[in-house]
């Protein structure tokens, strides 16, 4: 799959859009304007935040910023709860479509997939996902653009127990209100968010685990420290299994 930059040319058309999602042309908002998206066609869904499109006669595999849907095609995982289900709405969406694709600051990731927003119709389908619960906020700096936008969409989704968040097994993070940490019994965040080199998983640490000690949080590569098991559970990060 080649991974050779793009060059954006035209934006999509403008149409009833998310409620709360700003559309292609509201460049004052942070939104993409008609300098800043590419045009593409959608050949093939591959799960739910992983497309492959054709730009300019050329195909090029697509990886959705900002969010994660459960894994439903990694030969080393079982599928996920919810998984099946986030890869047909994201088939609904997009399969066989003509896409408008933003960039933010990278422009591919370590497998070299382009790492885009994906437009269709003037929505956003990145906020559609998470909106309506087949997505968790998933975000990387320097790719941030949405991160605000994606979250509180989640939020909401949690909260009103739409599709995931009502049929797996997530732990909704705790409130500020709650106040004591796991393991620290404090306000004190220990609980080590890491995200793997090699596999780009989003792992947890609890103090006494065997790489507890030696793992790094680094914030600028989107790692994070955690207050409870749930809060890294529903944020999309496993335990780690030592």
């Amino acid at each position: 799959m080649t991974t050779a930059a793009v060059t954006p040319s035209a934006t999509v058309g403008g149409a009833e859009r998310l409620a709360g999602s700003p559309t292609p042309a509201e460049s004052a908002a942070g939104s993409p304007t008609a300098a800043g998206v590419q045009e593409a066609a959608v050949t093939r869904v591959v799960d739910g935040d992983t497309i492959d499109v054709l730009i300019a006669g050329r195909e090029f595999r697509v990886r959705y910023i900002g969010i994660d849907t459960p894994e439903t095609v990694d030969p080393r995982r079982p599928v996920e709860c919810f998984g099946r289900e986030a890869s047909e709405r994201n088939r609904e969406l997009v399969e066989g479509e003509a896409v408008g694709l933003e960039k933010d600051v990278s422009e591919a990731d370590r497998y070299g997939r382009l790492l885009r927003y994906v437009w269709v119709d003037g929505e956003m389908v990145n906020a559609r996902l998470v909106e309506e619960g087949y997505a968790t906020a998933s975000t990387y700096p320097p790719d941030v653009e949405y991160a605000d936008l994606f979250t509180a969409l989640q939020r909401q989704a949690r909260e009103s127990g739409r599709g995931m968040w009502s049929d797996c097994a997530t732990p909704a993070p705790p409130s500020a209100a709650d106040g004591l940490c796991d393991y620290s019994g404090a306000g004190e965040r220990v609980i080590k968010g890491n995200i793997s080199q090699n596999t780009g998983e989003k792992i947890y640490h609890v103090p006494g685990g065997e790489y507890y000690d030696q793992t790094v949080v680094d914030e600028a590569k989107g790692e994070r420290w955690f207050c409870t098991e749930a809060e890294a559970v529903a944020a999309g990060w496993r335990k780690s299994k030592l």
